[in-house]
């Protein structure tokens, strides 16, 4: 079970918004020094929406080659169409890719039996593992915890990013779904709290900027060293709220811009960080330590 701090990776792009490889490459090979558990590709950070399935697919193939098995990767491959999902996913196995996380349909708003049944024509169509991933407040679906328990009884469906920022979820779906069932938060505010509950990690737009003191956060969290875990978060505790000043990746990027590591791109309708902002996303910065 891969577990820790997974880092749900920005794609590096140039002024005109094509994908810059060379910069990719290096966020890659520094998230490998700084103890990040896993890669997470393509998913909402990396601005699955606003890249055609061709540069999808060529971002998570040069993403696992270039890790070459350091850690693993994980590949963001959800779609609100079941085929394209299963594209998706099938174009990410054959790439190589450790694990796949499926974010819920959006916009087309699935009952809970059309999201089982969406998950399960994936599972069956591609032998991959598959991590579920529900973030209501993105896709106007909410993926209920008695769904994800019959999920959970398919063999290749092995965890879930839970991005409700709701503990409370955390009891119910473990409860329903099993001890091997990997749970993985997608709300960095509440993390902390999420693995020493018994959380497996979290998939994380703060490990972004700074990786090293996420990587040892989640490491006393998940230890169950509460009282160190709850130190160095608090450290990071403003990143985790201004990191959403405005719409994920538009801060993180700017905030790696501002560090030196990327170029300052980013896809319409995205637009970049407003400067009303900057002052407080970079004092979060200064207290985390990363600049």
């Amino acid at each position: 079970m891969m577990q820790g701090s997974m880092v749900a990776l920005v794609t590096p792009m140039a002024p005109d918004g094509s994908v810059d490889l060379d910069s990719m490459y290096q966020l890659l090979d520094w998230h490998v020094q700084e103890g990040t558990s896993a890669i997470v590709s393509m998913g909402t950070t990396g601005e699955s929406a606003t890249l055609d399935e061709k540069e999808h697919c060529n971002v998570i193939r040069r993403t696992v080659e270039h890790v070459a098995g350091r850690i693993p990767v994980i590949a963001g491959t959800g779609a609100n169409s079941t085929a394209e999902a299963i594209s998706l996913t099938r174009c990410a196995a054959e790439a190589g890719a450790d694990a796949c996380l499926l974010v819920t349909p959006y916009y087309n708003k699935p009952t809970q039996e059309g999201l089982y049944l969406h998950y399960k024509a994936i599972a069956e169509a591609v032998d991959v593992p598959q991590i579920l991933y529900n973030v209501p407040g993105r896709t106007a679906c909410d993926m209920l915890p008695d769904t994800v328990g019959r999920l959970a009884a398919i063999d290749n469906i092995v965890g879930i990013k839970e991005a409700t920022g709701d503990l409370g979820r955390l009891e119910q779906i473990r409860t329903l779904a099993g001890e091997s069932f990997a749970l993985y938060s997608g709300d960095d505010a509440t993390g902390c709290e999420f693995m020493l509950r018994g959380g497996n990690g979290v998939i994380s737009v703060t490990t972004n900027v700074a990786p090293a003191a996420m990587a040892r956060m989640c490491e006393a969290a998940i230890a169950g060293d509460r009282e160190a875990a709850e130190k160095m978060d608090s450290q990071l505790a403003d990143l985790h709220r201004e990191l959403f000043l405005e719409s994920n990746p538009i801060p993180v990027k700017w905030a790696l811009a501002e560090m030196g590591r990327i170029q300052e791109g980013i896809r319409l309708p995205l637009t970049w960080f407003s400067p009303k902002y900057h002052s407080p996303l970079r004092k979060a910065m200064i207290r985390a330590g990363v600049v």
